[in-house]
């Protein structure tokens, strides 16, 4: 099968990417648009990063030159002096499946990095569907190619292997993003999820803001297989009951979570002190006693002489401050910051169920939870909940695998996602040393835990996290920091950059990352019915492909 090329390559290097004369009008040829050349039975597959048009005499660039010609001689002269150049960079290349049969060798499972260039006049054409199948090989589609509509997908597999990041400005579709992904998750069954749903948007039905239209929620869609937990009791989310309470102990609040809300709770520098002197005179307990203690109780006493005096109540704060040999002021001021959390209604001295050892249990078993958090939706709220579950959840998860690895236990530890909106909260620069996902981002995949975090401004997270993200998702951002922090440790960041600011917004996306071959813009799917029924179907091949490399033009005779 012989496909009609757009163009051949005239110039370039491996480093600053191939110059391809285009055959074809400039606006048949997007940036971005993914590219192949074939020379000598090698497959050269790249991106479109930018476009410019030349002359072969700037001369000629002057319509005024073409003025004493007439219709079809013209149009002529323009074709042959005028012509659109499309940058090519290179990011994969294959050998044809006839340079294998010759050669004897065993086919490739996948392509390898670029790694030389064809060579001059080498003839260049848009993908096909079976290029796109060969490239990006996947059980889940996640978009489509912008110029053709071909299916694009990813190794959901692969893809919870390591923590991946959703990003774009407000309004550019993230959270649909986010609710196509987990679908495919939750049905593929490729890992537990944990949602903290900051915004009550993914359990329950919802109407669109710009369409009025209904969007189905994931447990509307999935029922028992996913767990909608409410912060606090008596919880209302979207007018429905959740299937479980969350309200938490007293007893689980360490001083470590305390200090994770330093900025929230405008805490001093004393306070690390002072909670160290709480948890080494109360141990676990030491936030309830904390609570039932008084800031300025004062009692009078008499002394052997006869003469009264007020001292502190033995119920008191600076009671037990003076006992402990802590600065009195700096503890009756923690007690003072402390209050909005001793008001907590989802604080309690002795919950009735142990709601968070019930959360573990269902992501172990492979359901999927989402926390939503109804009314509390305070920063503070969300800052306190989401890292003490999250250390919980660390604390089991890595337990399980010990014992996993160690024979303890014959079972292997179901991989979880954990999911977190407005990431930027959890990890700053200021916050990302003392919260749990940090360490998740580091260290935790080893112990079958990742994080898919989404984020409307991905430079306020910290760099460290940020270059742990094995696959990011991001649509259309402007700000010139938030491209950077996306394409932080990308190869070919400097070639991707502007059609990250040049994406439509709430319809295409680029993907790129450890979790896909190449970086590609991609037209998003959208969460309709349409979506549902593809993937409850079984995701069937859309683009009538059964053989990529019969897509391809080879014959395996």
């Amino acid at each position: 099968m012989e496909f009609e090329p757009i163009g051949e390559i005239i110039g370039g290097s491996l480093k600053e990417g191939l110059r391809v004369r285009l055959f074809v009008p400039p606006q048949e040829v997007q940036e971005g648009a993914f590219l192949v050349a074939e020379d000598n039975g090698w497959l050269f597959y790249g991106l479109v990063t930018d476009l410019r048009l030349r002359a072969n005499d700037e001369r000629f660039a002057d319509s005024r030159i073409f003025k004493p010609l007439k219709g079809a001689l013209a149009e002529l002269a323009r074709s042959e002096l005028l012509y659109t150049e499309a940058e090519m960079f290179p990011v994969l290349m294959q050998p044809t499946l006839e340079a294998y049969d010759a050669s004897g060798g065993e086919l490739p499972q996948q392509a390898m990095p670029v790694k030389t260039v064809p060579g001059h006049a080498t003839p260049v054409r848009l993908a096909q569907a079976g290029d796109i199948d060969e490239i990006f090989k996947g059980d889940f589609i996640i978009g489509y190619t912008r110029e053709q509509g071909y299916p694009v997908r990813i190794n959901l597999e692969k893809f919870v292997q390591r923590s991946a990041g959703i990003f774009g400005a407000t309004g550019t579709g993230k959270s649909f993003l986010t609710r196509i992904l987990l679908a495919g998750i939750i049905q593929h069954k490729k890992a537990a999820t944990l949602v903290f749903d900051m915004h009550n948007e993914y359990a329950y039905d919802d109407i669109a803001s710009d369409t009025q239209k209904r969007i189905a929620g994931l447990q509307t869609k999935f029922g028992s297989r996913v767990l909608v937990v409410g912060l606090g009791k008596g919880a209302m989310i979207r007018g429905k009951r959740p299937d479980l309470d969350l309200v938490i102990s007293e007893q689980d609040i360490t001083p470590e979570d305390i200090l994770m809300l330093t900025r929230t709770l405008n805490l001093r520098e004393t306070t690390a002190t002072t909670l160290d002197a709480l948890y080494h005179d109360f141990h676990e307990k030491w936030f309830t006693e904390f609570r039932k203690m008084k800031v300025g109780a004062t009692e009078e006493i008499t002394d052997d002489n006869g003469k009264t005096r007020r001292v502190p109540a033995p119920d008191s704060v600076a009671a037990w401050a003076n006992e402990a040999g802590v600065n009195v002021m700096a503890a009756e001021g923690l007690h003072n910051k402390l209050r909005r959390l001793f008001n907590a209604e989802y604080i309690v001295e002795e919950p009735a169920t142990d709601a968070l050892r019930q959360i573990t249990d269902a992501l172990e078993n492979g359901r999927h939870v989402i926390l939503s958090f109804g009314d509390h939706d305070k920063e503070l709220d969300y800052l306190l909940v989401t890292n003490l579950i999250t250390r919980k959840i660390r604390e089991h998860w890595v337990k399980r695998t010990d014992d996993y690895r160690t024979g303890k236990s014959q079972e292997k530890p179901t991989p979880l996602v954990v999911v977190v909106e407005e990431a930027h909260k959890l990890l700053n620069r200021e916050m990302a040393a003392q919260t749990t996902f940090s360490t998740i981002a580091r260290e935790l995949r080893k112990y079958f835990v990742t994080l898919l975090i989404i984020d409307q401004r991905p430079s306020q997270i910290y760099d460290e996290v940020m270059s742990q993200l094995g696959t990011r998702i991001s649509g259309k951002l402007s700000d010139e920091e938030d491209i950077r922090a996306v394409l932080s440790g990308q190869a070919a960041r400097d070639q991707l950059r502007g059609m990250l600011s040049r994406l439509q917004e709430k319809e295409e996306v680029l993907i790129l990352g450890w979790g896909v071959p190449m970086p590609l813009p991609i037209r998003s799917r959208r969460y309709d019915d349409r979506f549902w029924e593809e993937l409850t179907s079984g995701e069937s091949n859309s683009s009538g492909i059964t053989d990529p490399f019969t897509a391809l033009g080879f014959s395996h005779s």
